[in-house]
């Protein structure tokens, strides 16, 4: 696949087109494609490397280090640290991701309009066209049956168990072959990530992809964006280069980039890096006595939006390679080895979080994004309410136990060690603050109340 090399030697490089489009993600290679495909001249600017499938490492150590942004190090700082993970190769994340679609909620356009004025004027409508589009451009389709795997299937059984509605997840995926190699980019190229489809397309209508280009900011003339500029990660020269936009400036670089492409170029905004929202999720894996091999099948292949509305949280599936999955397993050395051993009876299934919390991004040290994120007290509750919950599934699936993975638990519980059945509390013990009064009528609504809710429940 053709793409600007830059010269090892020689001037610095200026290049010109219609639009300048930065990232190569979901968003800008969205964005390069329709450009292209109305005529426009675009140029797809991208701080990675082009990767071809064939040249994806076999490792998930690999991935990490040629595909992730800064070996998967980048974090979200509050109370607890969370993980951003995020493709830096030309694709970005769909590269990496699992490529599910799912059409936005109508409750959703309702929320954007009634909280932020957005929409109306038959903008849902226009917006899930669009989506019908997609899904039929990028092959989007349910799990096949010789796709989903024990790992996928056992979460179907399980949420039936318990009267939880749940779907086999449809994906841009073209006929997969269940490899459960999501996460390392698709060799077979099954995927339809960005890299195989619509960039080469915007390439054949005269686009231009220039990589291993991260942009430094962009540049403003009377008032309009008229490029961008950069220095080129070439390992001897460094070579520095401007892109000359005719008509504009798209940025697309993440939600943690675009913030700081943004500042760097001297805009003042105070929006600029607020309101950072992400659905933070945590697996429970289940141990189970036969071998579940959740390497084998689709990477996320179930789910459920059961939860989604209230208390805020969906379920899924999510296989995790077995050099991912040691770090999430407490102990080291022989106790690790061991613990491994067991890898094959291991299945993973997450809650992620509809969280209503917000944070910011900032720059870091050498100019890395840092994000400032903690999840208020709601939002705590609802993870908590999602992790029991998963934990549940796992039980009334057959599994032996579940390793939470949470620091202050135990590395592994049984069935027998979720809380006492028919023991509930019902005094002043358990208000969770001071009341300032005196608290007997508190107590006797609270333990009425309680009552109550035991009554409905049995």
């Amino acid at each position: 696949m053709s793409h600007i090399a830059f010269q090892p030697k020689g001037p610095e490089v200026e290049l010109e087109a219609d639009y300048v489009v930065v990232g190569s993600g979901a968003g800008g290679a969205t964005a390069a494609h329709a450009l292209a495909r109305g005529g426009a001249k675009v140029m797809l600017v991208e701080a990675g490397p082009w990767r071809d499938p064939e040249d994806y490492p076999s490792s998930m150590y690999g991935t990490m280090r040629d595909m992730f942004e800064d070996f998967g190090a980048t974090i979200a700082q509050g109370r607890a640290f969370w993980p951003v993970v995020q493709g830096a190769l030309v694709g970005g994340s769909t590269v990496i991701n699992s490529a599910i679609a799912v059409q936005t909620p109508a409750d959703v356009f309702v929320r954007w309009e009634r909280e932020h004025g957005v929409g109306g004027n038959g903008f849902r409508d226009a917006l899930w066209k669009i989506q019908d589009d997609l899904s039929r451009e990028l092959h989007a389709t349910e799990v096949p049956p010789l796709a989903r795997g024990k790992h996928n299937e056992y979460a179907m059984a399980a949420s039936q168990k318990l009267g939880i509605e749940g779907h086999f997840m449809h994906r841009y995926v073209r006929d997969c072959e269940g490899k459960g190699q999501c996460l390392q980019g698709c060799k077979s190229k099954r995927k339809q990530s960005m890299n195989i489809t619509f960039i080469p397309d915007m390439q054949q209508r005269g686009g231009t992809v220039v990589s291993c280009a991260p942009v430094d900011e962009v540049l403003f003339e009377r008032g309009a964006a008229i490029g961008v500029t950069g220095t080129f990660r070439k390992p001897v020269t460094h070579e520095r280069g401007a892109i000359r936009a005719k008509r504009g400036v798209l940025i697309a670089a993440s939600v943690t980039q675009s913030p700081l492409i943004l500042k760097r170029s001297g805009l003042r905004s105070r929006a600029i890096g607020e309101q950072f929202r992400s659905h933070p999720g945590a697996p429970i894996i289940g141990v189970y006595d036969e071998p579940i091999d959740m390497n084998q099948g689709a990477t996320q292949g179930w789910a459920s939006l059961a939860y989604r509305e209230k208390p805020g949280f969906k379920l899924e599936t999510l296989s995790l390679p077995l050099d991912m999955l040691a770090g999430r397993l407490s102990g080291g050395g022989a106790q690790l080895m061991q613990r491994l051993e067991e890898y094959r009876h291991f299945a993973c299934w997450v809650q992620a979080c509809r969280a209503e919390s917000v944070g910011r991004v900032e720059a870091g040290p050498f100019g890395k994004p840092v994000v400032k994120y903690t999840l208020d007290r709601a939002d705590m509750e609802r993870f908590r309410e999602g992790l029991v919950l998963v934990a549940k599934m796992h039980f009334a699936q057959g599994a032996r136990a579940v390793l939470p993975g949470i620091h202050g638990m135990p590395y592994s519980l049984s069935r027998d060690e979720h809380g006492v059945s028919g023991l509930y509390i019902a005094d002043a013990s358990a208000i969770p603050s001071n009341l300032g009064v005196n608290p007997q009528h508190t107590i006797m609504a609270l333990s009425r109340l309680w009552s109550e809710q035991i009554l409905a429940q049995a």
